[in-house]
């Protein structure tokens, strides 16, 4: 298998890894321990690769390394995944004493010191939410709550609980202040959730690590979210296989795209919805309407970064097909791959430098992953 292609899949007894970038996540495949040892190699050179799970999903690190280096990568992983850690009790909403819910727990009206990381996340937030008119919006914690619940009773949310939900949501509620680093909130019972933005945050953090010790080959995946550092050995880049909502492609009839020190990320609900009365809902809920998304649409964003092609890619999906292409096509250094579901079959929509996609043999790697937690 070639090294220069991602891919998620694997093989019995060979760690063939495959990451297949699907709508809605990258498929990684937890294995006993932390470190494969891929038979990848070339010259000089080994493929390593790492995996553990972190919010609710597994982080996959690859890293070419010279031989004779394998000793001096193992310190460098365990601060990546600490890393990780870090960010996952800073920013996970299902963690009671994490810092961002206990931003939610604070006072009203209290301008409230937080750490670097949540003050940068909020405010990279704070300003898609006014570009996209609030249809991104990281305040929207009592909406998602609440179709959980729903989902959970498999009973659609009362006009009542939608009216208070929304009444609690908006980025307009909070107010954030740079230079005392403090953000207020000016309504009680606000929630957050970071699901859109987290893990191309954390994405980017972990490959700032393995970049500036030394070990630039890298790539690091989570869910729908790959960020890549220099290429391979002797290869132009890391080739990324992409899943499109008509799930349960063969690898070889993925598209590829070739990466370097970029990101790409997808959202979507080929996997995550829910069927309620003969409509099918997805997990990624409107501010709007404060129910899951009825429209089949995907969208993959290549960015510079993972936070975000991550962010981006959600709010393409939660813009639309038409407003969600207009919005990539007036960002620069941003491209998206959106895919809508027309009479049973799938339209796409590219932004003019989006990569024409190839088809990889059935060499090449792709990424699909586990479900993000709804």
């Amino acid at each position: 298998m070639p090294e220069s292609v991602i891919s998620s899949r694997f093989n019995q007894g060979k760690a063939s890894f495959v990451l297949r970038l699907s709508f809605c996540f990258v498929v990684v495949f937890l294995i006993a321990g932390r470190t494969i040892h891929s038979e990848d190699s070339k010259s000089g050179w080994k493929l390593l690769t790492f995996v553990e799970a972190h919010m609710g999903t597994r982080f996959t690190v690859r890293t070419w390394v010279e031989d004779g280096r394998e000793s001096e990568l193992a310190p460098v992983v365990k601060a990546v995944f600490s890393r990780i850690t870090q960010l996952d009790q800073a920013l996970s909403d299902y963690l009671p004493e994490s810092e961002i819910n206990l931003l939610a727990k604070a006072p009203v009206d209290q301008p409230i010191t937080v750490s670097d990381d949540l003050f940068r996340l909020f405010s990279t937030a704070e300003t898609l939410a006014r570009e996209t008119d609030g249809a991104f919006d990281i305040t929207a914690g009592p909406l998602i709550r609440l179709w959980r619940m729903s989902r959970k009773n498999d009973k659609l949310p009362t006009e009542k609980q939608l009216l208070s939900a929304k009444a609690r949501t908006g980025y307009q509620l909070l107010e954030l202040n740079s230079a005392a680093q403090t953000i207020t909130k000016r309504s009680a019972g606000m929630l957050f959730d970071a699901g859109g933005i987290a893990k191309g945050y954390a994405s980017d953090a972990a490959l700032k690590i393995l970049r500036e010790s030394g070990f630039p080959r890298s790539l690091v995946a989570a869910s729908g979210d790959i960020a890549v550092g220099e290429p391979p050995p002797g290869e132009s880049g890391w080739r990324v296989g992409i899943e499109t909502l008509d799930i349960g492609h063969n690898l070889k009839d993925l598209q590829a795209i070739t990466l370097v020190n970029q990101a790409i990320s997808t959202s979507g609900d080929s996997r995550q919805y829910w069927e309620h009365e003969e409509v099918r809902y997805s997990h990624i809920i409107s501010t709007k309407t404060g129910l899951g998304l009825t429209e089949r649409i995907g969208a993959s964003v290549i960015a510079p970064d993972a936070t975000t092609s991550d962010s981006y890619a959600t709010a393409v999906v939660l813009l639309g097909g038409k407003e969600g292409l207009q919005f990539i096509r007036n960002k620069r250094g941003i491209e998206c791959q959106i895919v809508l579901m027309h009479e049973g079959k799938e339209v796409f929509l590219r932004s003019d430098g989006f990569p024409s996609p190839a088809h990889p043999s059935s060499e090449t790697e792709s990424s699909q992953s586990p479900s993000r937690r709804p």
